[in-house]
């Protein structure tokens, strides 16, 4: 079992690379609705990945102190990452007025590579 902060930050960078991997493959299949579509996707995938970085360096960019700060730091980084994703989508609907559609699912395909992400494991 692995539990030291190398081992945590290996399997951030995994997850975010897949999200990445998985926002383009979103956009590629949006482009045969046209390049707005496409682009939502895009951004909407890029709100996860972008969120979840964010999480990431809050969570392993400093020295843990212990449990209670580790816990704060974790607490910390998940509400900046939804506030990310939120204001996020928010932009891409509202102000760029880009396709919900395509957005929600690049969004939602992105933020379900989670899954796979843990899926696979460290040699």
């Amino acid at each position: 079992m692995q539990n030291s902060i190398a081992a945590g930050r290996r399997l951030a960078a995994r997850v975010l690379v897949i999200q990445a991997c998985v926002s383009l493959a979103a956009a590629l299949l949006f482009l045969a609705q046209g390049w707005p579509s496409a682009l939502a996707a895009l951004c909407g995938g890029a709100l996860a990945v972008i969120g979840n970085t964010l999480l990431a360096l809050r969570m392993f960019g400093a020295i843990q102190a212990g449990g209670g700060f580790a816990l704060s730091r974790l607490i910390a980084g998940a509400v900046l990452k939804w506030f990310v994703v939120i204001g996020g989508i928010y932009l891409v609907i509202v102000q760029f007025r880009l396709p919900p559609l395509p957005a929600l699912c690049g969004l939602s395909a992105a933020l379900l590579a989670n899954l796979a992400g843990f899926r696979f494991k460290d040699n």
